[in-house]
């Protein structure tokens, strides 16, 4: 569902967990003209948020290579809470331009206004 150039993930479905499930997303997004990708959280396994597991890394990466930006729309905050590393990585993403985490659709409209 594209809307000024923002490709929404549908909040069910498959869990994204792997380099294959970000290119089928990918895929879809390109299609549709995205520039960004906004995916629920929950849509997202587990192991993304376990930065040791590397998922969020390669993730992350093939948006940047497709030059795609991602935001992760959600409530994290049982993953932050209990991960300094990923409360660190969450910081740093948002001040960036590729990967953002925000509340929800309407805190990532702000941002890319």
């Amino acid at each position: 569902m594209p809307d000024d150039g923002l490709y929404i993930c549908a909040p069910d479905g498959p869990l994204l967990r792997s380099n294959r499930d970000a290119l089928d997303l990918i895929g879809e997004a390109w299609g549709s003209g995205a520039t960004w990708v906004a995916v629920p959280a929950e849509r997202l396994h587990d192991d993304f948020f376990s930065l040791r597991t590397g998922v969020a890394g390669e993730i992350a990466q093939k948006f940047v290579n497709y030059r795609l930006g991602l935001a992760i729309v959600g409530d994290i905050s049982r993953f932050t809470e209990v991960s300094s590393a990923l409360r660190a990585w969450v910081l740093e993403s948002n001040r960036g331009d590729h990967l953002w985490f925000v509340r929800d659709l309407d805190e990532l409209a702000a941002r890319r206004a």
